[in-house]
Order: C-alpha cells, then structure tokens, then sequence
C-alpha cells in the first residue's frame, strides 16, 4: 500500500488508509507531516540551468579532495551520493558533471517553501534547507485529512518553484520521516496506527532514522538486524548498550515517537570543518588550520547572541577513520582565543596522528545565552535531545 505514485489530478489512493485513523483510538491521534525535497540541490540546478537537466550533476568541488553535497537523481543510478569524495563519484559516473555550490539560492528557495507550509500550521520543524516536520493535527486550512494537505503543499512547491517534493505522513515523527522515502521522488506515503507496528518490525535497523553506520554495526554485533530484532531487546539492555539512545531505540521499536514538533528549532552545536588539498602529518600546520574554523564558528555565535561551553575537535585521516576529543569549560566560552586554547590542546592530545590528517572540524555546543550586559549568564536553553 505504501507504493502509490503522486498524481495531482486524481484522488490519492492513501487517504482511504489514512480516514481510518481517527477511528483506531478513543483519543485524538497526532497528524505528522514530514516533507522533504528530492534531491534539491542538485534540482535547484537543473531547473536553473536547463543544459543539465537529465544529467547526471554532482554539487560540490570536482577537485582531487572534494566532496559531493548533492547528486542528481541521474547521478544516483550510478551510485553516487552526499558525503562521497568526488575522485570516487567521478570514478563511478564518468560523465558525471560538477557543479559548485550556491548556498544563497537553496537558503531564498528554502524560505519560499517555508511561507508554503506556514500557511497551513505554525508547528514548523526545518531540519534543514529541504525538509521539515509539520503537525497539522489542528491546522490553519481546517483540512481533516493529512494527506491532502501533503498533496496541495507539494502541488504549492512545484507551482512556486519548479521543483518536487515528497512527504511522509503518520502520527509520529519518527514513522513520518521513514514514510517519505517510501514513493520518493516526487510521491508520497502513509503509515497508520494500524500498520506502523508491523512495518518498524520488518525494517531493516540500518534504514531506521537516527541509525547510523556504526550503530547498525554495534546492533548487529548483538543479533539486532531488524526492528523485531530491536523490540525483543529490553529497555536495560538498550540503555546499558547505547546509553542515552536506548530509550529512544526502545520507543521506536514499537513505533512509538512522543517526542513534539518544535518550531523555531534551537541547534545544538555550532560547527565548522575543512578538507584539505593536502594531507597534514606536523602538529604545527594542522593547528593553523584550526583557527578559521574557530572564527567561522564564532562568528555565527556572535551574530546569534549565543556561546558554549563544550569544544570539540574532529580529526578525519587519509583512510577516513576519524577521531573526536572534547572539553567542556565551567562558563561559557567568551571568544576565538578560549576556543582555540581548548581547540589546540585537543588536538595536540592525539599527536602523533596516527595517520596523515585530510580533515579538522571544530565545533561548539553545550550552547547558552550569551551573558547579559549585567555579567550575569543568561539561563541555557531547553534542548530537544
């Protein structure tokens, strides 16, 4: 049932699925949209430049250390994807065509979008530029059903800005996020009270959103494979074994997300990092490097009214395992020199590099207020964890 392709000009089949909701349970049940464009970037290109359109475009620098940021849905028949070095995307696409970033348009298009979904719930939760969480339990077009605001607001997206979007819809975030990339591109899905207990049970944990790589390998090691393997784990064994996610581990598992759409989402740290055009091996050179990503970062900081009190100093090597080291400071850091006194000392606690260095990140979370003028710290923020 979750196959059904997006079609503006007949019925969608999944609200049929979806009317039952409201009779599955004596208490209102939560409408959660989650809408996420297909494959932005990279279609923000192609519709403004129609000489790539139907090519496969990869968004981000072609040179020998670069990374894709996006990849056309033509590029991903090939294997290309974000976060793949571009010697490696161009070795799988040899046709493949680089095109550099222009983050001001995908920020003004993001902002388009956003006044769309604002006129249908002010329970707005961007994750990033190309996708959000709506709650549109109770929503401003006084519309019943969830789906066929998902389908005016992707028909909204398409007029305004030439491009697609897909959606998700269930009654928590966690089943929202996992029904949008069921009929992606351009298509979207429903999971019911119903069905969302079978199908976390069949999903395999390694496509569970906030499952990443190295927990799908922890899982495995512990016979953990699918979403049943998941739920046969007590909430003990998953708190003693991931700490403070085995709740969250425990919930999904049973399909169960109580957590809320927040707008106005609060970030939790503040980062920046850089791959360089060369490997690094001398403690030295790779402490230079750290200082613009400090005063990268604190200029942000600054321009938000915002610090923090935990530093912390990524190290990726040139076979891309990777390092982290943080120290968290008693008040909140206050400028670049106190981030780079924790940044430096972080850094030189793992020399001798095991490897050449290809890249340092520095990031800053634990975020507060900055203090008022009276000296005095503002209070920290709630964070949604």
């Amino acid at each position: 049932m979750f196959r059904h392709k997006f079609q503006s000009d007949k019925p969608d089949p999944i609200a049929i699925a979806e009317a039952a909701m409201n009779d599955m349970s004596p208490t209102p049940i939560r409408k959660i949209v989650h809408v996420d464009m297909d494959a932005f970037y990279a279609s923000v290109e192609q519709r403004d430049n129609p000489d790539l359109r139907g090519k496969p475009i990869a968004v981000g620098g072609s040179a020998a250390r670069g990374v894709v940021a996006a990849a056309s849905y033509e590029a991903r028949a090939y294997g290309v994807h974000s976060a793949m070095p571009s010697v490696t995307a161009k070795r799988k696409c040899p046709d493949l065509i680089f095109v550099p970033p222009r983050f001001d348009v995908y920020k003004a298009v993001s902002q388009q979008i956003r006044e769309i979904f604002a006129e249908y719930t002010p329970l707005i939760e961007p994750l990033s530029l190309d996708e959000a969480y709506l709650d549109v339990t109770e929503n401003l077009k006084g519309m019943d059903i969830a789906t066929e605001i998902a389908l005016e607001i992707r028909a909204k997206i398409k007029a305004l800005t030439g491009l697609n979007a897909s959606a998700g819809i269930s009654y928590n975030k966690f089943l929202a996020k996992m029904a949008s990339d069921l009929n992606k591109p351009n298509g979207q899905a429903v999971i019911t009270p119903k069905n969302g207990p079978g199908f976390v049970e069949a999903l395999p944990v390694k496509k569970f959103h906030g499952v990443g790589p190295a927990t799908a390998e922890r899982m495995r090691k512990y016979g953990i494979e699918t979403g049943l393997d998941l739920k046969s784990k007590s909430l003990a064994f998953l708190q003693e074994h991931f700490g403070k996610s085995g709740p969250y581990f425990y919930g999904i598992a049973r399909a169960i997300d109580e957590r809320q759409v927040k707008p106005n989402r609060i970030r939790k740290s503040v980062g920046a990092e850089d791959t360089f055009a060369e490997d690094i091996a001398d403690l030295d050179l790779a402490t230079a490097e750290l200082k613009p990503l400090a005063e990268k970062v604190w200029r942000y900081c600054e321009a938000q009214g915002i610090s923090g009190k935990t530093v912390t100093v990524k190290i990726k090597y040139s076979d891309f395992t990777q390092a982290t080291r943080s120290r968290t400071s008693a008040l909140p850091i206050s400028g670049v020199p106190e981030i780079m006194e924790a940044a430096t000392a972080l850094l030189a606690s793992v020399y001798p590099f095991r490897r050449l260095v290809r890249l340092l990140g520095v990031t800053l979370s634990s975020l507060t207020n900055n203090p008022g003028a009276d000296g005095e710290e503002q209070p920290q923020f709630d964070l949604d964890l």
